[in-house]
């Protein structure tokens, strides 16, 4: 049983807030490598003060907000965004007790506050505009379309681990990480995260050539900056969850003693960052999809892959006797 302190919750802001902020600019140098650019590099050496540049710019700006918005929806809309982004992080584990909270009902809780957001994007398209109500209707149906098959995609995961918590379930990959056997699955959760975290190729809500930059088209100063934040926090924390559900979580990579020498946060932090790495070589190598191939993705391919892979997995399971 774990005790929140605020000492144990600003060590999980504090590190989240900062890995978004080097987080963006790792993704404008990635892209602007892979594009054959320079990136940003003014704003201090190699460019890395460039985040505190763009928060700087944002805090500075003047909120404005339309006459026509409900002002507490309005306002209310981006900080629900963030909140729910970093309350979900009380579940994961960074090492072996590095955890806030731990429950056996840690997948539900994560997958529960994961579902949450989309009230947020509603309730910022509602009080704003009807445009931006087109975005915010567009993202929702898109976000859960694509929960019913992630949530297939963990009942498979925790079928062949057990109903435990989040530790529980890195430590019982020690054999074998469940990613392995389970590879196809671990491929379609990683797309499906790209098209509920609202990522490129499936950034429609918020493409500038779709219904006006989508729900956050009227927010600007602080209101714009929570929702970026919002994205990227939760980038991470889908990272995170990833790490711990296939590539083993903070346990090293090989079993040898000289990587058992470094602690299992720093194991964790490189998978993640290697995740990350991914999401945006994604949004750099391909084309954005459009709206009928997004949705027909999640319902044609995803939704009966994901539902065929919980029979024959827990089949044989049951089969040879295999369950935990």
């Amino acid at each position: 049983m774990y005790i929140a302190v605020p000492a144990e919750i600003l060590g999980i802001i504090l590190p989240l807030l900062l890995g978004v902020a080097f987080l963006v600019l790792a993704e404008r140098k990635v892209m602007a490598f892979v594009q054959r650019r320079k990136g940003p590099d003014v704003v201090g050496s190699f460019g890395l003060l460039q985040p505190l540049a763009d928060g700087s710019k944002l805090i500075l700006k003047e909120p404005i907000s339309p006459s026509s918005a409900n002002f507490s929806l309005f306002r209310m809309a981006p900080v629900a965004t963030f909140m729910l982004s970093l309350v979900a992080r009380a579940v994961v584990p960074f090492d072996y007790g590095m955890v806030l909270s731990d429950p056996n009902i840690g997948l539900l809780y994560l997958f529960a506050i994961s579902s949450l957001g989309v009230y947020g994007i509603i309730t910022a398209g509602r009080s704003s505009n009807k445009y931006a109500f087109l975005g915010a209707l567009r993202s929702a149906a898109q976000m859960v379309s694509y929960e019913v098959s992630i949530g297939l995609i963990l009942i498979t995961v925790l079928i062949c681990v057990g109903p435990r918590n989040s530790s529980e379930i890195v430590m019982a990959q020690k054999q074998i990480w469940s990613g392995i056997p389970l590879f196809p699955v671990l491929v379609m959760f990683f797309i499906s995260r790209l098209a509920e975290t609202n990522r490129a190729p499936f950034d429609l809500p918020e493409a500038e050539a779709e219904s006006v930059a989508g729900y956050n088209v009227e927010y600007s100063s602080m209101g714009s900056a929570l929702f970026f934040l919002g994205e990227y926090a939760n980038m991470i924390l889908m990272r995170g969850l990833c790490t711990s559900l296939s590539p083993g979580g903070w346990p090293p990579i090989l079993d040898l003693p000289i990587f058992k020498k470094i602690p299992g946060s720093i194991w964790f932090s490189i998978k993640v960052i290697l995740f990350l790495f991914l999401y945006i070589w994604v949004r750099a190598a391909f084309p954005r999809y459009r709206y009928d191939q997004l949705m027909g993705l999640g319902r044609k391919v995803f939704l009966p892959l994901s539902l065929a892979r919980v029979v024959p997995v827990s089949g044989v399971l049951v089969t040879f006797q295999w369950l935990p």
